[in-house]
C-alpha cells in the first residue's frame, strides 16, 4: 500500500482542498460521506489560506522591488550629508565659520565625524544638521554652498519618506507571514481528518481501486521502490 503524506507547502495545501472541492460526487446527497460542516471548513479554509498567500506574495514582491531604490536614496542621502558636513568643518577650520556655531547641530567641540552610513544615525542626525543650518543662517550666517542645505534636506527627505514606507511594507509582510504560520495547524488538521473519511470510506476497495478513488478526492500518495515495480508489472 502507498504511503499518503500531508501537505507540507501552501501551495500543496491549496491544491488538496481545491481537489477536493471540486469533485462533484462530494456535494451529492446519495453519495456524500463528509460531513457537510467539514465541506463549510474547507472552503473557508481554502478561501482564507489563497487570500493570505495571495496578499503575502504581492508584498513580497512589492518589498523586493523597493529594496534597490531604496539603497540609491540611501546612498544619495548619505553622499549629500557627509558632503555637507565636509564642507561644514572645513570652514570652521579655515575661520569662515566659528566653532561656536557647532551647538545649532547639536555637535560637540571636538567635532567627532558621523557615521552617517549608518541608517540609524543617518535618521537621527539628518533632521538635526538640517534644522542647525537652517538655525545657523537665521542668525545671519554664511550659508554653505555645494551642497546647500535645501540640496541635502531634499535628498534626505526623499529617502526618509521612501524608507518609512517600506518599513511600513516590510510590517505588512511579516504580519501576513504570521497569519499563515497561524492558520496552517487548523488547515493541516481539517485535511487530516478529511483524509481519514475518504480512506475509510474505501477501505473495502481493493488497494489499486481505493488508491484510485481516494486521489479523486485530493489525497496525495507516494510509492515505494519495490511498489512501484509492482505497479509496472
Amino acid at each position: 500500500m502507498p504511503y499518503r503524506r500531508l501537505p507540507n507547502t501552501d501551495k500543496s495545501r491549496l491544491k488538496a482542498l481545491s481537489t477536493l472541492l471540486e469533485n462533484n460526487e462530494l456535494y451529492t446527497v446519495r453519495d456524500r460521506f463528509i460531513d457537510w460542516k467539514d465541506i463549510n471548513k474547507a472552503k473557508t479554509a481554502y478561501d482564507k489560506l489563497l487570500t493570505l498567500v495571495n496578499q503575502y506574495e504581492i508584498d513580497k514582491k512589492a518589498q523586493s522591488r523597493g529594496k534597490g531604490r531604496i539603497d540609491k536614496l540611501q546612498r544619495n542621502a548619505v553622499l549629500y550629508m557627509s558632503h555637507f558636513m565636509q564642507v561644514l568643518r572645513m570652514s570652521i577650520e579655515r575661520g569662515e565659520i566659528k566653532k561656536k556655531a557647532l551647538v545649532f547641530y547639536s555637535l560637540s567641540d571636538d567635532m567627532a565625524v558621523l557615521n552617517f552610513q549608518t541608517i540609524s544615525i543617518l535618521l537621527e542626525w539628518g533632521p538635526k544638521i538640517i534644522a542647525g543650518e537652517k538655525a545657523r543662517l537665521k542668525k545671519g550666517g554664511r550659508p554653505i554652498y555645494n551642497p546647500t542645505i535645501g540640496m541635502v534636506s531634499t535628498h534626505f527627505e526623499i529617502y526618509k519618506e521612501a524608507y518609512e514606507k517600506h518599513q511600513v511594507l516590510q510590517q505588512r509582510t511579516r504580519e501576513m507571514e504570521r497569519q499563515l504560520k497561524e492558520v496552517r495547524p487548523s488547515i493541516d488538521e481539517l485535511i487530516l481528518k478529511i483524509w481519514n473519511d475518504i480512506e475509510n470510506h474505501f477501505m473495502g476497495e481493493k488497494v489499486i481501486d481505493r488508491v484510485e478513488e481516494c486521489e479523486k478526492y485530493g489525497i496525495k500518495y507516494y510509492y515505494r521502490r519495490k511498489e512501484k515495480k509492482q505497479m509496472k508489472l
